[in-house]
């Protein structure tokens, strides 16, 4: 038997502590979790792909068993070309079920070799999205218990431009 590979993938904009709450669940159940960051032309981000892939590495640089990269295109097709043959998902409430029981699907009818495995986060962690976050951010709330301390930094540095950037400046 190889190496149980998995893949986590998310824009992970920005990074929140759920997200590393599944990260460090994941890396416990298999032999490498590959973080891998993607980006979706339909969506408008707060920070570009480089920011997102430097604050992932930074969060998991002491993360043994853990590695980020960079995906375009379909989930199973960047699966296959690693090896991996199970994707990660947290499943934080009933709202996220359906469109990932839906994405789940259609991911095994494309590539049948590769499982879907949902995990629940911690309580803490249940309701923190990058949505809530980014809200929070752009309307002078406070996020540091919802993103880890990379995160919150690098957010900071470009806070100007992205309040322009949301006509909130």
């Amino acid at each position: 038997m190889g190496k149980r590979v998995a893949v986590y993938a998310g824009s992970f904009d920005p990074l929140t502590v759920g997200h590393l709450d599944i990260i460090e669940r994941g890396r416990k159940i298999f032999d490498e979790v590959v973080v891998a960051v993607g980006s979706n032309p339909a969506k408008r981000y707060l920070l570009d792909t480089e920011d997102r892939v430097k604050i992932l590495e930074k969060a998991v640089t002491d993360m043994e068993q853990v590695r980020v990269a960079r995906f375009d295109g379909l989930l199973v097709d960047f699966c296959r070309q690693i090896g991996a043959r199970v994707i990660i998902r947290g499943l934080r409430a009933v709202k996220d079920f359906e469109f990932e029981f839906q994405t789940g699907l259609a991911n095994r009818d494309m590539a049948p070799g590769v499982e879907t495995v949902f995990l629940i986060p911690a309580p803490r962690c249940i309701f923190i999205s990058s949505s809530l976050v980014k809200e929070i951010f752009l309307n002078g709330g406070d996020i540091r218990s919802y993103v880890p301390a990379v995160s919150h930094e690098v957010l900071l540095t470009v806070r100007d431009r992205l309040l322009r950037q949301h006509g909130r400046l």
